[in-house]
């Protein structure tokens, strides 16, 4: 219209609002919002007010897909062998502009450098995913078993513990003290579907050039650790690991010739603990022995307890008769193989040796000995 263009070129009598959308922080605005801005042209003709003009755009905000996945902490989980349920704790956000739902997955590396030092050198049980009820802080029964995260809103975030089993044994490989599995968990924006106990379909961008009154998808995610794990993907992903600290266990067992038919004991008895061995004593028929098996715990701040520890010795397919006057004796003190001053007692039952040792904490020895008689 030509007044308004007149009016455009003088700058006296008129006054131009634009009025659209605040600016919003952290996710941004909220995706499938419309921006709607208008621009007010208030004029006047010979002093006198006029109708104002307007104009009006509208934009409708697109999707911006970011996930993040990062170990909680930043240290290794500490697991026993055999241990049924290991859990490793990651913080899974979305940081979108949209609720999403994101998928899980974790996968075994295969050798190469641990997260937290070290080599990766076996592989656990299968995984399962735990996110953190909020009752207890850490991985407890509390907490619920999930498939993967539902419905997660924008700037949301949970704690996902990685769950799984320590083997006894990964093959042909014992699973021993120090050694590491380590793990990637991913996690995949994916969209919403609240029709089934599954994660919808994963996010992907849209292509072309803007549509100004449709949701589009841009994805501005970083790469990550796992494999094929790259930026803009829609996908995150992090490591940690799982490091075997278990019992190193020594055992030994001594033998000694105490007194045989020709050279008898020095002095004491046989059924005595004080006994002092004849040192001409020979292992004939008729001579008595005696066995001394220790079992120590090696030295180390992350080596545990070995608890339960119990010793059996079974003297059926030897030449041998279990001496019944001495018994057997445990918690002796051993000097250069010889076992001295027991604390405690074990048993003997169908021709079997055997006693408790309780717990030995590393670097501690514990004993047990008996006397038998060649045949």
């Amino acid at each position: 219209m030509t007044n308004t263009i007149k009016l455009f070129a003088s700058a006296s009598g008129v006054a131009i609002a634009l009025m659209g959308a605040a600016p919003a922080f952290a996710s941004g605005t909220t995706a499938g919002v419309d921006i709607t801005n208008i621009a007010t042209v208030n004029y006047q003709v010979g002093a006198v007010d006029q109708t104002p003009v307007t104009a009006t755009d509208v934009l409708r905000v697109d999707r911006k897909i970011t996930v993040a996945v990062v170990e909680l902490g930043a240290v290794t989980t500490s697991v026993t062998p055999g241990q049924a349920q290991a859990a490793t704790a990651f913080t899974v956000s979305n940081t979108s502009n949209a609720a999403i739902d994101i998928a899980l997955s974790a996968t075994n590396f295969a050798g190469g450098a641990a997260p937290h030092g070290g080599t990766d050198g076996f592989n656990p049980g299968a995984y399962t995913f735990y996110v953190e009820s909020g009752g207890v802080a850490g991985f407890d029964a509390t907490d619920t078993l999930v498939t993967y995260l539902d419905s997660v809103p924008a700037d949301g975030s949970q704690t996902v513990y990685v769950v799984t089993s320590i083997p006894l044994t990964d093959g042909a490989t014992s699973i021993t003290n120090g050694l590491i599995a380590a793990v990637h968990l991913t996690g995949t924006a994916s969209e919403l579907d609240a029709s089934s106990s599954a994660p919808g379909a994963a996010i992907t961008a849209t292509g072309g050039a803007n549509g100004k009154l449709t949701t589009e998808t841009v994805l501005f995610d970083l790469a990550g650790t796992a494999a094929g794990d790259i930026a803009n993907d829609g996908k995150a992903s992090d490591d940690d690991d799982y490091t075997v600290a278990a019992p190193v266990l020594t055992v030994a067992k001594f033998s000694r010739v105490l007194a045989d038919p020709v050279n008898v004991l020095i002095s004491g008895s046989l059924d005595n603990v004080n006994a002092v061995a004849n040192p001409d004593a020979k292992a004939i028929p008729g001579a008595t022995i005696e066995y001394c098996i220790t079992v120590e715990n090696a030295t180390g701040a992350a080596i545990p307890d070995a608890t339960n520890v119990a010793i059996s010795d079974a003297l059926a397919a030897l030449p041998v008769t279990y001496l019944a006057a001495f018994g057997v004796r445990t918690g002796a003190t051993v000097t250069s193989g010889v076992c001295t001053t027991p604390t405690g007692t074990g048993s003997f039952a169908s021709n079997t040796v055997s006693g408790n040792l309780g717990s030995i904490p590393q670097g501690t020895l514990k004993t047990l000995y008996f006397r038998a008689t060649i045949n």
